[in-house]
């Protein structure tokens, strides 16, 4: 969305392409329409190992050539890929590639080294500039490649999040209805979280963590919205830890602001991320955060002012941030999130991705 608001800004036509299967045509002009760009059905696949992501690269190829593109600004690891291959094959004077997490990472499997990082060296040699989302992939990416015709690499805080989407009209209201919606009282201290509920997302971490504190915070519960493969397992985990009706599977959730409204605290294990939506959101909604301590919460985070970080695989250590919390000034520590957030809007991020196209695309503007 920045990259759209700030193309318009510049007077650059875009074309978006990307895989809209399940989108309807009339949506899909409707978008077109509201936001001023051309919408075009690429096949990619999320998985870079099938050869669905062949025929997506043809039509990649067609779409550059067909339409002129002056310029190819492609994300995640498919897309950044694919973008770059196209990019090259068709002689396409400015590649930016926006990395929105290297697989490769501090604390990542030694495959993801062997297989990841020499892909994206690689691939930085066909790169002209490469935006990073956080710190430390900023870093790596600065000592480590080699981009074209010495290419920059910049830092721009995520993607954006637009705050004017959180608002607190009948915050108290809302609160008590949705609460009730879901079988929790109005004296109950809620956790939140939500995201696929898969390996890296680490719940299990979380549900010991509360099973932990079920004595001392006997209305102590946890909310996780989400769908994936690990629910059986979840559940079965919350049962031995004697906490199954403390915690509350709610599944795929379009209200994930008004939840937010309803909870106390954003609880999140995951084990990988690059800047996490999820917690800017819990951010953006004044919600103090328990948060793992790695890539991505560690430039959203300030410890003890925004939150608590913890070790992702040690329970133990969860617990007692989450209780630290539980017994610190809430108040204070949400409105240092409600103002640290402004660093990672959606109008921040359009005016630093404006000032990347102005420096990078002055040829074509």
């Amino acid at each position: 969305m920045a990259s759209i608001h700030a193309t318009n800004s510049l007077n650059v036509e875009f074309y978006l392409a990307a895989n809209f299967d399940g989108a309807s045509q009339t949506k899909l002009l409707s978008d077109e329409s509201e936001y001023g760009v051309h919408l075009c059905q690429i096949d990619f696949a999320r998985s870079p190992y099938t050869r669905k992501n062949i025929t997506a690269y043809k039509q990649l190829v067609k779409l550059i050539k067909d339409e002129k593109i002056d310029c190819i600004h492609c994300n995640t690891p498919v897309g950044g890929l694919l973008g770059r291959l196209a990019g090259k094959k068709c002689g396409v004077k400015k590649v930016i590639y926006q990395a929105h997490g290297f697989h490769f990472y501090k604390g990542a499997p030694k495959k993801n080294w062997l297989l990841y990082y020499p892909i994206e060296k690689w691939l930085a040699h066909y790169t002209d500039a490469l935006i990073t989302i956080n710190q430390e992939d900023y870093e790596i990416a600065k000592s480590k490649f080699i981009l074209r015709n010495n290419g920059k690499v910049y830092y721009v805080p995520g993607v954006g999040i637009d705050l004017k989407q959180y608002n607190f009209d009948n915050l108290t209201d809302d609160r008590t209805k949705l609460r009730a919606e879901i079988g929790l009282s109005e004296d109950a201290t809620v956790c939140i979280s939500m995201g696929d509920l898969i390996p890296r997302k680490n719940y299990g971490v979380a549900i010991s963590a509360i099973g932990q504190l079920k004595e001392k915070y006997p209305q102590l519960h946890y909310v996780i919205c989400g769908i994936g493969p690990e629910l059986e397992n979840l559940k079965k985990l919350a049962n031995e830890c004697g906490v199954e009706d403390r915690i509350h599977f709610l599944g795929f959730r379009s209200d994930i602001k008004d939840l937010l409204k309803a909870s106390d605290v954003f609880l999140f294990t995951s084990l990988q991320e690059g800047l996490p939506r999820s917690t800017m959101e819990a951010m953006a909604s004044g919600l103090p955060i328990v948060c793992s301590r790695i890539r991505g919460n560690t430039d959203l985070i300030d410890e003890g002012k925004g939150g608590v970080l913890f070790d992702p695989k040690n329970s133990n250590e969860c617990a007692n941030g989450l209780d630290k919390l539980l017994s610190s000034d809430i108040n204070a520590i949400s409105a240092n999130n409600l103002d640290r957030i402004n660093d990672f809007s959606l109008d921040t991020v359009t005016r630093i991705i404006k000032e990347i196209y102005r420096s990078e695309l002055t040829e074509n503007l």
